[in-house]
Formats: structure tokens, sequence, C-alpha cells
């Protein structure tokens, strides 16, 4: 009776666990989705640029957040290229920032909430059309 009661709970909590998340696209629907999802993206060499999606199972508690971005060299070497600051409302669940890339390559993004806490990271390459 117990161990079905355990299994009973595990099961619970694995249906309800969602993890955060950072996904590229072209735009983001009005309800948090996104449109054109992607982890590699053509640009012209004027640049492009596309939207960082961020999706919580939580509040972000803070009033910003941050995205580092690093280039990540041929040995799999990260390099810091920029950081973006976003201010967001604290009750917020998910959020989206444009960022524009003018140089190809693989990029690293680490997203921060205000206290520097990590949110979510993901990678996306950028290359020329």
């Amino acid at each position: 009776m117990l161990a079905c009661l355990v299994i009973t709970i595990c099961f619970s909590f694995k249906n309800n666990v969602r993890s955060q998340s950072l996904q590229f696209c072209e735009n983001v629907s009005s309800n948090g989705a996104p449109i054109a999802e992607s982890s590699v993206f053509n640009i012209s060499e004027k640049g492009g640029f596309l939207k960082f999606l961020v999706t919580l199972p939580f509040t972000v508690g803070t009033p910003s957040v941050n995205y580092e971005i690093y280039k990540i060299d041929p040995e799999g070497n990260e390099t810091y290229e920029s950081s973006i600051n976003q201010s967001v409302d604290p009750s917020w669940t998910w959020f989206w920032k444009e960022a524009t890339f003018y140089n190809g390559g693989r990029y690293n993004v680490y997203v921060y909430d205000g206290d520097k806490n990590f949110l979510t990271s993901a990678q996306v390459r950028i290359q020329f059309y």
C-alpha cells in the first residue's frame, strides 16, 4: 500500500514539474508562444535580429533580468560578447527581448534575474545567408 502511494506521488510531481527555458524565435504570440522557433538563424552581413523568449514555472521576482551573450570558438571556449538588460514585472512568468547579431557563429546565452540568480540558458547559431 505504501509503495503505491509513493509511486502515485512521484508521478503526480513529474506531471506538474515544468522547467524554465530560453527559446530563440522570430516572434512571440500574445500568450507567450514562440513563432518560428529555431536554434539556427540566417542573417545578412549587415546584421539581423531574433527574439529571446524566457518561460519560467514561477514568477521572475525581480524588476530586471540580464542576458549574457558569449561567442563559442571551434574548440568550445566561450568569449564574452555583450550583456542586455531588460526591465520586467516581478510577477511575470514569461518575457521576451529582441537581440541583434552582426557576426556569425555559435553563441551561449545565459539569463539571470536582477539578483544575479541564474534562470536558464541556451545555445544559438547565427549564419549568413
